[in-house]
């Protein structure tokens, strides 16, 4: 079936729409701050072969790039033939998934006419998952609950067994069950308004138009990478890792219409939980390619078919089942900015110096006052790279795009007080742009109950570094009661005890001697130096 421009024009926006009402509907409905406030979470859509080709505007990358491959890997348990119109199947394995086991995935199919022409999927970071999560987990089987593929729905019926295992693991069930069944509105909303769409665009299925953007956006990119002459170029990158430093090497060529990323040489996985399964470190390599070739396009699979990926198994970047995962970006967020600092050397006009990422975070875990217990998550971004048309922005988000939470309401979900949330002057890099700035946030415990706090922080070691030239970001830092503490860590906060975290400076891009005299005088006026 051959599609128009104009009806595949309206039929795209019309579904692209689509997904972002699917996407505000669950974030609307949802239970958790982690979801409502933070954006962690991802609303996708998938032809009847599984291949995604439209997804909410605001979806953190590597849980676009990574659906696909769980509903592959639940079909494989379930196959589709044994699946009736109501069913839901979920898993949250981070070997099939997003790479932790803090992220659910689940995916509806979409019936018509008897047979499925879509799959509807979303996932989000449920903050409990069970067990003690920790910076010392050995293995996989030490970070908490797995939920194996199953239905989640039997024909639009709850599976009272999966809920029932569920409740039992979770420290707040109401939470985490609250968010997967604001999703299970989501699907009994988004599914008939798919098939009006396709029905009064007079579209036969979803493949029929799925082929057609397949098509068009895997053409956009071979063109785009055709456009760069054939190269190899090689770059690595230290993370601060655990008791020693870990690498990550890669091997980049350009060959006509073809992008090949090779991590060979890069170090092997250890026994800590900073392993980045091959799910999450392909899908935000992919990320990478796509915003440096052909940001423009509509994301799908098409755009990844010119793209070869190696990761030597057992490696860092593709480690064997049980390696720890919890802080699996630890490892997988440095690759974007490993595939652009590549690329810096064939396209330096696309790419971006390296970010004050892996993304920061912390874990604050106790009770309050009249014993309910409490899980609270804050995301801290540091400064975005330079690039060289701009400087980095302060504290954005990268690669990961969630959204920062209001500190009034983490104030009020946890006897805890912010003390300090301020822009750390001169942490950015220097160079023709400016990198952007770091942060600086305090947390003092309030309550008369002990706090547990748990966290993982990159970039304290081996900052951010500049490109073509510009200087390194300022590192981060940890300070328990003004004494610097390690990166990687699980405390116990006494009341009083304040926490304070000084996130990375973005690297600086192009030659500080290029700088502009107007723009470092704007940069001392505004106190960015």
């Amino acid at each position: 079936m051959s599609i128009s421009a104009l009806r595949l024009g309206t039929a795209w926006a019309r579904i692209a729409g689509l997904m972002d009402e699917a996407a505000e509907a669950f974030v609307r409905t949802s239970f958790s701050s982690v979801v409502r406030d933070n954006w962690d979470m991802a609303v996708g859509l998938m032809d009847s072969a599984g291949r995604q080709f439209a997804q909410s505007s605001r979806s953190v990358p590597s849980f676009v790039g990574t659906m696909p491959v769980t509903l592959a890997a639940m079909l494989r348990k379930i196959p589709a033939e044994r699946l009736v119109d109501g069913d839901v199947l979920i898993s949250n394995d981070g070997y099939l998934g997003t790479g932790h086991l803090n992220d659910i995935t689940m995916i509806k199919p979409v019936f018509d006419g008897g047979r499925i022409t879509a799959w509807i999927g979303s996932t989000f970071h449920a903050t409990d998952i069970g067990g003690a999560p920790s910076v010392e987990a050995r293995d996989s089987w030490e970070e908490g609950l797995t939920i194996p593929v199953a239905r989640i729905l039997r024909g639009g019926e709850e599976n009272e067994d999966v809920f029932a295992f569920l409740e039992a693991n979770l420290r707040l069930p109401e939470e985490v069950l609250g968010d997967l069944r604001a999703q299970f509105a989501m699907y009994d909303q988004a599914a008939p308004r798919l098939l009006r769409i396709l029905a009064e665009e007079g579209i036969a299925d979803a493949d029929a138009l799925s082929a057609e953007i397949f098509a068009r956006s895997e053409r956009a990119m071979r063109e785009a990478i055709a456009a760069v002459p054939d190269g190899e170029v090689f770059d690595e990158v230290t993370a601060d890792g655990f008791e020693h430093p870990v690498t990550i090497r890669l091997r980049l060529e350009v060959k006509g219409d073809q992008l090949t990323l090779d991590f060979t040489g890069t170090d092997a996985q250890i026994a800590r939980p900073v392993n980045s399964p091959l799910n999450f470190s392909r899908a935000y390599s992919n990320y990478a390619v796509k915003c440096a070739f052909d940001p423009t396009t509509p994301n799908n699979d098409g755009c990844f078919r010119p793209i070869t990926l190696i990761a030597p198994e057992g490696s860092i970047v593709n480690p064997r089942r049980p390696a720890p995962v919890w802080g699996r970006h630890l490892t997988g967020h440095y690759l974007p900015m490993l595939v652009l600092s590549a690329l810096g050397k064939l396209i330096p006009d696309r790419v971006v110096a390296e970010s004050g990422s892996p993304l920061w975070n912390v874990y604050f875990t106790g009770e309050h006052a009249d014993g309910r217990r409490y899980v609270r998550m804050f995301f801290m971004n540091g400064g975005h790279g330079a690039a060289a048309s701009h400087d980095g922005a302060a504290c954005l988000s990268f690669p990961s795009n969630v959204a920062t939470q209001p500190v009034e309401q983490f104030e009020n979900a946890a006897p805890m007080l912010i003390t300090e949330k301020s822009l750390i002057p001169g942490s950015g890099g220097d160079g023709a742009m400016r990198g952007g700035l770091g942060q600086r946030l305090g947390f003092r415990v309030i309550g008369d109950k002990p706090v547990t706090a748990t966290y993982r922080h990159e970039r304290v070691q081996h900052p951010p570094r500049g490109l073509l030239g510009g200087t390194a970001g300022r590192g981060g830092r940890d300070l328990l009661n003004g004494t610097q503490v390690a990166a990687k860590a699980r405390l116990v906060l006494q009341p009083g005890d304040t926490l304070v975290f000084e996130t990375p400076g973005g690297g600086g891009f192009g030659p500080p001697a290029d700088r502009r005299a107007a723009a470092r005088d704007e940069d001392a006026a505004e106190g960015y130096v």
